[in-house]
């Protein structure tokens, strides 16, 4: 390997730690403003809906696509919601191409009959996915506040009364709640995916929010101000995540989001690591998507603070990490030969320092969030290790995958909207074999995640003949992370 590739692989590598270390220390900072947080949801202005003056008209979308296996459990869960008959209305917001349709239908027949006001909306194409089928049912929505739950999402029955009275203050545009998971404990694969949401609700929305930097409407358990939407200028479908999207337009405009961490919202995870791979991908691209078409308008408005830019390109680019990550791996083993092969290089190899720094700080980050829904006792803590670098390994080994969907999203490569097979799953006698909508094909990045697995394989051995074990708990949870997602897929077939 000649001196000039040596450089070139170096300053890759570096730049990829660097940005990690960055996207590390933003992470920090969201810890010290979660952990300084002091909840004032009580002292905001709220509604009183015990004053049938100040019950505003609420619309429930849910919006569906083939969803026979969970449709009756959230049918019936939604009619449950204590709400006053003559302010609520529910738009079922059906763009389903198979039989579900007619099931679904007579459902909703059966429940307009007990007075709920619910209308079973069907559209002729699936034109903008999901974003098209919400700006249809808000064209003729009656409601002035829009709740919006997807399929696998079973809020409870005073879900509105904990939701709708923060609108009372007018600059609010969004009430966000956090995700809760039925089927946390399934299987190793889930209680990752619960792992990596609750830093999300937790660290990132309240370390975000707390601050009145940007935070996002997570797509489902939330509640918009039909007024805000239209001001944003309404939902567009040029992004995969247009949840993302509208809640930074509606940011730019002035508009407030509310987050209420203590106000959780169940559902459902995906059991199976090809739903797992379809979700990923579309939020790991549609990041990068919103990365494109925002960070400008966020880096030259005049309307917020320096502070709350920086978060904001730090949270547009929260996807585009699994592209440094996987730099950083695939370049580990070459720098290894590096470093035994020019021994005046020696100092470069202090910028490794950096990821063991970023690795612990997120180590720190995600205990204090792990430990406020799980507990923080000692058996809690010998869990969490475990889980940690359960979680890290598979993150690894999901790398290429997201890799693959972030350079689509920064190419401005246009995809359709795949929707995330639900199963409903929700305790360890369920089973998710014979779901019809279960991916039939192996995803062909399969054959790469297996030469990646080689890769870092020999990536341990060369720790050997060159007794240099520095990077060899590094590649060895690549190894792991990328065998788990290989021979996951391989064998979750339905």
């Amino acid at each position: 390997m000649g001196l000039t590739i040596a450089f070139i692989i170096i300053a890759i590598y570096s730049t990829a730690l660097i940005l990690i270390f960055f996207y590390s220390l933003a992470q920090l900072n969201l810890l010290i403003n979660y952990l300084g947080y002091k909840k004032r949801n009580e002292e905001a202005p709220k509604f009183n809906l015990l004053d049938p003056k100040e019950i505003p008209f609420v619309t429930i979308q849910l919006p569906i696509y083939n969803e026979e296996y969970v449709m009756e459990r959230l049918l019936e869960n939604i009619s449950k919601i204590e709400y006053p008959k003559s302010k609520l209305e529910i738009q079922v917001l059906d763009d389903s191409t198979d039989d579900s349709v007619v099931d679904t239908a007579k459902r909703i027949e059966e429940l307009k009959k007990t007075g709920l006001d619910i209308q079973h909306i069907r559209r002729e194409n699936r034109q903008g996915f999901k974003a098209g089928a919400l700006k249809e049912g808000l064209a003729i929505a009656k409601g002035e506040f829009i709740a919006i739950f997807d399929a696998d999402f079973l809020p409870e029955s005073d879900w509105l009364k904990k939701t709708v009275p923060y609108f009372k203050d007018e600059e609010i545009g969004v009430v966000q709640t956090r995700w809760g998971h039925i089927n946390r404990d399934y299987s190793t694969l889930t209680r990752i995916q619960a792992f990596a949401l609750d830093a999300h609700f937790t660290l990132e929305q309240v370390g975000r929010n707390s601050k009145g930097h940007f935070i996002n409407f997570n797509g489902t358990a939330g509640i918009w101000r039909k007024q805000c939407i239209l001001d944003a200028g309404n939902w567009e479908g040029d992004t995969l995540t247009e949840d993302l999207d509208l809640s930074y337009r509606a940011q730019l405009k002035n508009w407030k989001f509310k987050y209420l961490e203590d106000v959780e919202t169940p559902a459902e995870l995906p059991v199976v690591i090809s739903a797992a791979r379809s979700q990923q991908f579309r939020w790991n691209k549609g990041g990068a998507e919103n990365f494109r078409k925002t960070v400008w308008s966020v880096i030259t408005a005049k309307n917020i603070p320096l502070k709350t830019k920086f978060h904001g390109v730090m949270h547009l680019l929260n996807s585009s990490m699994f592209l440094c990550v996987f730099i950083v791996a695939i370049l580990s083993i070459p720098m290894l030969y590096i470093k035994n092969t020019y021994g005046h290089l020696g100092w470069v190899f202090e910028v490794t320092s950096f990821f063991i720094i970023s690795t612990v700080i997120l180590f720190i980050c995600y205990w204090f969030t792990y430990k406020s829904i799980q507990g923080s006792s000692f058996d809690n803590f010998v869990d969490y290790i475990k889980l940690f670098f359960t979680f890290f390994s598979v993150a690894l080994g999901f790398s290429l995958h997201n890799t693959v969907a972030v350079l689509e999203g920064h190419l401005g490569k246009r995809s359709e909207f795949v929707r995330t097979p639900k199963f409903n799953i929700n305790n360890l006698t369920d089973s998710w074999k014979g779901n019809k909508y279960l991916a039939k094909k192996l995803s062909p990045n399969m054959i790469l995640e297996f030469a990646l697995m080689v890769y870092f394989l020999f990536g341990m051995y060369s720790a050997v003949p060159l007794n240099d074990f520095g990077l060899f708990p590094f590649h060895l949870m690549l190894f792991l992370g990328f065998s788990f997602v290989f021979f996951k897929s391989l064998t979750s077939k339905a």
